[in-house]
């Protein structure tokens, strides 16, 4: 099977984002300025653009890595990248959209080193403000006037709801004792492979790709973001705090049934049996516990499943990247972003 390789001479993942960030920025800017006063400084604040003031700020607004893969799967189908930029700004608004649900639904505190909307704004402040991001997402689709837009809307829409599926299943899990690894995948696939996927289905429709090559570039960005989830879990226990943003053992603490949690569960070994004991007990966790809880799952398994499986998943993004037949410079940085992706470190 034909592979992409990332070959001396392309930018490097993390050039390709922030040249990504350069194109992106501007017109995202411009689509939140066009919010009720009331939602645009939450927005705002959230994208890192200003304090809960309203005073300049310039703060992490994130990687950026799903607008990145509209613009290079445009391009991969022979697009023009700024055609694409519609679509790059709707998915960076459904991203921040669920974002700021998540954290009020998983009750984080932090996110990118700042205070979380919620606890700035309050809950239903923040609430509304990711829902005027969706709405806003599908009004700079609609007003793009690409020949393809209604199309787009249509896998995004598709794209969302997979995205809620996807935390409702997640949600459900913290109520139930039993999770199984399947289950965990296909909830991974709809809350985090599904936008990715969105994004490079949207960027090769609005490149002009043909159908067969917006269906392989849709399965490369949820083979990825499948692989993304997998590295995203990784950090929750193991992760820097000083890079990823979030407190140490955060997931542990929260007994969050991340996919190397419930592999190492699965197992049949002391180490599994005490893991489950400590998942099923409701008592606080201390620090040198919540270590202790990390050191269990990675004796069970956990942490190489995990790892492995995000090797995999990465190796069928790459055929299916290559079965699109792209131009080569977009290929490969495609590829360096699933390389990223898969073996993140914040």
């Amino acid at each position: 099977m034909p592979t992409v390789d990332a070959r001396p001479g392309h930018r490097s993942a993390r050039e390709v984002l922030a040249h990504s960030r350069t194109l992106l920025d501007p017109a995202l800017r411009a689509a939140v300025d066009g919010l009720p006063e009331s939602m645009r400084g939450i927005a705002g604040y959230h994208f890192g653009w200003w304090d809960e003031h309203g005073r300049t700020a310039t703060a992490d607004a994130g990687k950026a890595v799903r607008p990145a893969l509209v613009f290079l799967a445009a391009e991969a189908v022979g697009g023009d990248p700024l055609t694409a930029l519609p679509a790059a700004v709707a998915v960076e608004l459904v991203h921040n959209f669920t974002l700021l649900h998540d954290d009020v639904m998983d009750g984080d505190r932090t996110r990118r080193h700042r205070p979380t909307a919620w606890t700035v704004f309050g809950l239903g402040q923040a609430i509304l403000a990711g829902d005027a991001l969706l709405t806003l997402a599908y009004d700079v689709l609609a007003a793009s006037g690409h020949p393809k837009a209604q199309e787009a809307a249509r896998v995004m829409s598709a794209a969302v709801l997979a995205v809620q599926d996807g935390q409702a299943a997640d949600l459900s899990f913290e109520k139930r004792l039993d999770v199984g690894v399947e289950e965990c995948l296909r909830m991974a696939e709809g809350k985090t492979g599904a936008l990715l996927g969105c994004s490079t289905a949207l960027g090769a429709l609005f490149g002009g790709g043909d159908a067969e090559q917006v269906n392989h570039l849709r399965v490369f960005g949820e083979r990825m973001g499948l692989s993304f989830q997998l590295a995203d879990d990784l950090l929750g226990i193991w992760g820097d705090p000083e890079t990823t943003g979030k407190p140490v053992h955060s997931d542990l603490a929260n007994r969050k049934k991340s996919l190397p949690v419930v592999a190492a569960l699965a197992e049949v070994s002391p180490a599994a049996v005490e893991l489950s004991t400590i998942y099923h007990s409701a008592t606080t966790l201390t620090p040198d516990e919540l270590a202790h809880t990390a050191s269990l799952i990675e004796t069970a398994g956990g942490r190489a499943w995990a790892r492995n499986h995000a090797d995999d998943l990465l190796a069928q993004a790459l055929d299916r990247l290559a079965a699109v037949d792209p131009l080569a410079r977009p290929a490969a940085e495609l590829a360096s972003l699933a390389h990223l992706a898969a073996r993140r470190d914040h």
